[in-house]
Order: structure tokens, then sequence, then C-alpha cells
């Protein structure tokens, strides 16, 4: 396995060969090795912040994001609802869902705290717990230690707020709460950060717990997303009836069952956190922001999200929104539109339209149109994410994609820019689930001509359901290289 580790889905020989040509074009070693490496990680280990409102959460989470010389894009659209991250501490890369971005009262304080902590703790592999030291710990501080030491996830303590000395004495009132040492930090000032990240980058695990397909025979693991009332519940009542499996409820959390063990095709398939089947009527009122959380729950233990849209409607924002959520997670993807007998000819028509403008990002997802109800078409699904885990899990070998590559810049050679003419000089495919890709190219790449080579990567070797990653590295022109 280690070598797996250093050289991406590289074997040794094939990598060899790689550094080999690397060499020969002019590229630091180094520079070619860490970028096999960057792009060969598997699913990032995913960290949680919780905490009350106004304790300095989202302060926090832009302290440890902005480390990053890149933050995150935030699309349109995304902005509030974004509850992922990607960051980076001492060369290590993590996720972090931020619980921040929703503080409105709605639910009186405690419920509102608990549920957002509860869904964050659920995707995450370790938890930061933010208390404002200059307040000491309340009662609703009391409630989300119960819920972490239920949770059995490894928790550093911070203590927000400190900004010197006679903050320090408050920080040590926090042993109390007897989740070890509260780490002293100022969020604002940044004072204390690093060391806290120390202590969590020794809690964390370097990849996470679920580890893809390693379980012998385990079964796949599906998410099945999508808004609120899309019929996702009627759906896995419908399959989960027709194959009679005995719902396999997990005990150990305090919510309702959450992973479903279900027949389909002769395969067990296990359904995680299907958001659909808890109904906390008293949520509704933040229900957006907790269904973002939940999806991000669900997404993050998945392998494959089947996202469910409803025919009837128009594709909307929020549509869009879990849709990236999944793109973005870095997961294979079957989009089912569902209530597809209650079509007439004219909304048939216009969902048609509608896919081709509002769907693109997911152009190259398998799409079934079922009906939870009626159970139509149900047994396509299966092809379907059969196929999406299988273009999930592609490896094309490096010879042959350089081979690949070598024909488009012949066929298509990138415009001239400033009087230069970038090209694809090689490349590899340094990991897989999902397939990420690294090219080294003799100048910068524009968007419109990666999106064209991911275009014919797609049609040349069928990466069909699957997010394709491809990161460019630009030989620096070295005088004394040669």
């Amino acid at each position: 396995m280690n070598d797996q580790h250093d050289h991406g889905a590289l074997g040794d020989t094939e990598y060899a060969e790689f550094m080999e040509l690397a060499a020969e074009e002019g590229f630091d070693v180094e520079d070619v090795e860490g970028a096999i490496e960057e792009a060969g990680h598997g699913p990032l280990p995913v960290l949680a912040v919780v905490g009350r409102p106004n304790v300095g959460k989202s302060t926090l989470v832009n302290r440890i994001i902005g480390r990053r010389e890149a933050v995150v894009e935030d699309k349109p659209g995304v902005t509030r609802d974004r509850v992922t991250y990607e960051a980076e501490w001492a060369g290590r890369r993590f996720k972090v869902v931020d619980t921040g971005g929703w503080e409105q009262d709605v639910l009186g304080i405690d419920a509102s705290v608990a549920a957002q902590a509860e869904y964050a703790i659920e995707a995450a592999d370790a938890v930061v717990f933010v208390v404002d030291s200059t307040v000491g710990a309340t009662d609703t501080d009391e409630a989300v230690v119960k819920l972490l030491r239920r949770a059995g996830k490894p928790v550093v303590l911070c203590a927000n707020k400190v900004d010197g000395q006679s903050g320090e004495a408050d920080a040590t009132a926090l042993w109390s709460l007897g989740l070890g040492e509260p780490h002293p930090v100022s969020s604002l000032h940044g004072r204390g950060t690093g060391d806290m990240l120390d202590a969590v980058l020794e809690v964390l695990p370097d990849a996470p717990a679920q580890t893809f397909g390693a379980a012998v025979g385990g079964p796949r693991r599906i998410a099945l997303i999508g808004r609120p009332n899309v019929g996702k519940s009627s759906l896995l009542n419908k399959v989960a009836r027709e194959e009679r499996v005995v719902v396999n409820e997990l005990a150990g959390t305090t919510r309702d069952p959450v992973d479903e063990l279900i027949e389909l095709g002769g395969v067990t398939w296990k359904f995680v956190d299907t958001a659909g089947i808890r109904k906390r009527v008293h949520l509704q009122q933040g229900a957006d922001y907790y269904a973002s959380l939940r999806t991000a729950a669900a997404v993050e233990k998945a392998e494959v999200a089947v996202i469910l849209i409803d025919a009837t409607d128009t594709i909307s924002v929020q549509d869009q929104r879990i849709i990236t959520m999944a793109v973005e997670a870095g997961r294979a993807i079957v989009v089912a539109y569902n209530k597809w007998d209650d079509l007439d000819e004219e909304r048939r028509y216009y969902l048609e339209r509608e896919i081709e403008t509002e769907m693109q990002q997911v152009a190259w997802a398998p799409r079934v149109n079922v009906s939870a109800l009626t159970g139509r078409h149900m047994e396509k699904l299966v092809p379907a994410i059969e196929s999406a885990l299988a273009g999930w899990e592609t490896r094309v070998p490096t010879g042959r994609l350089n081979a690949f590559l070598g024909e488009i810049v012949a066929a298509h050679p990138h415009p001239i820019r400033g009087g230069k003419q970038p090209r694809i000089l090689f490349g590899t495919q340094a990991g897989t689930k999902p397939p990420r890709f690294v090219l080294f190219a003799s100048g910068f790449l524009e968007h419109g001509y990666r999106r064209f080579v991911e275009r014919r990567l797609r049609e040349e070797f069928g990466f069909e359901g699957t997010p394709i990653h491809i990161s460019v590295r630009v030989r620096e022109k070295r005088g004394r290289k040669k």
C-alpha cells in the first residue's frame, strides 16, 4: 500500500519511467513528485467545527482555510450554505465542515445548536469544539459535550477569544468540561491557532475511516440526495419493500435508522443516512440549512450519490447546489428524475430543455427516469449505479494516456497566446475515485482548453458518471536547468 501513497496510482516501474520523462522535459523532480502526491490522495479526512453561535466558529474556519493561498472558490449560490472547505496545515490536507454559516435562532438556540452539531459530527473524523472563554461553559455547551461523548469521535477543545494573560485563566477553567486540555486561541488575531491545529492533526486520521472498497465484499455505499419532498423516502421504501429485505437499524445513534441494507439486482447496497427518513417537523424553519448539512454528511459517507430530481417541477437553484456538493465531494453520480409518470407532453418538452441548460455540469452522469410511486424503471437504477462506480474507479495506464494526449495536441493545438503556444507535454493519472489527472505543460492552459481535454478524455476512456479532476503543472523557466 505504501507505494500507492507515494506515487498516487502509479506502479513502481511506471513511476520510474514517468519521472525520467519529466526530467528529460526539464521539470523539477520534486515538483513532479509533489504534483502526483497531491493529486493521488484519496478522500480527505473531515474535521467539523462546532459550538454555540457567536463563539467565533466562522472566524476560526476562515483562519484554518485562509492559510491556503487559494481559498475555496465560492460559486454564486453556494455562498452562505457552503458547508465543506478544503484546508491544509503542516503539509496535510483535510476538509473542514463549518456549522457557523447559519446562526438565526429559529428553534430555540439549544435545539438548533444540537441539530447542527449532530449532523456535523456525523460527517466528521474529528471535531473542534469552540467555546467562548470569556463567557465560560454554558448549558448549551454542556449539551454539545454530551453529544460528542456519545459520538466517540476525537475532540479538540478550542477556548476562543483569549487575548491576553487574563484570558489564559478563563481558558483553564474549561478543563471542567472533561474534554481534555483547552487550547487557548484568538481566532480574530490568529493567536494560538497553530498549536490548536497541531493538536487536530494528532487526532485526525490520515484518511477517512471509511476506506473505500477496502471492506472485503462490503456493500457499496449510496447516498440518496435531493431537495426536500422530492420523493427520497418513497423511493427508498419502494426499493426496500419490493426486495423485502430486513431493514437494518444500526444502534448507537439517537436518531432514526441510519443505514439501510437493501438488495437490488441481486446485490446488497448500503443506503447511507437517507435524509428523508427523519421527519423533524420543528426543524422546518431552518430546513434548507439543515438539508445541506445533512446532505453533506451523507455524501461524505457515500461512494455514489443518486441525485433525485422532481421531474414535475422546474429544476431549481437548490437542485444545482446539491449537484455541486456531490461533484465537489468527488463522488460517482447518477441523476434520477422522479415522478416521471406524472409528466404530460408539454412538461416533458420543457424538462428536456431545462436538462440541456441547467444540468450541464453533470451531462456525463447516467440518467434514469423513475417513478417511486409506481416503481417504474426501478430496475434501471442498478446498472446506472454500477456504470457510475465503474467510471469512478477507472484508471488509464500512463503510456496509453500519453499516446492519447499526443494525438490531441497534434490534432487540436492550444490557441496561441502572447506569441507562445502552450503544449501539454505529458501527463499521468495519479488517482481514482474519482479519476485525478496531472498534466504537465510548457505554459498556462486556459480553462476552455482544459474543458476540451476533459471532454475528449471522457469520449476516449468512458468515464461515465464520475467527476474528473485535472490539475496542470507548468514547467518553470529555469536558466540554470538544462
